[in-house]
């Protein structure tokens, strides 16, 4: 489903006056609003990302970026603590 879909499918709570007060969608609709949503914060990441390494001169280091080596050797830590943790 298309972020317009879910969009097009929305209801509409009303008022005893008619006016419009609150907005139901049905659960598919609120997770392709979602994911949407998830994919245009990426994008936005992504960018400011780039421009950093582009105002760093192609440098990672001087962009703040951190070395691949690094955090995997962290991540790396913490996937086997939890995988000991998940077997106990």
């Amino acid at each position: 489903m298309t972020v317009f879909e879910a969009l097009k499918s929305a209801q509409y709570v009303v008022d005893r006056n008619g006016r419009q007060t609150a907005v139901l969608l049905t659960m598919q609709s609120w997770q392709s609003l979602l994911y949407w949503i998830e994919g245009v914060a990426d994008a936005r990441i992504a960018a400011e990302a780039l421009s950093a390494l582009r105002a760093a001169g192609g440098r990672p280091e001087k962009a703040g970026w951190l070395a691949w080596e690094d955090i995997s050797k962290e991540w790396g830590e913490e996937d086997e603590t939890t995988h000991e943790a998940a077997s106990l």
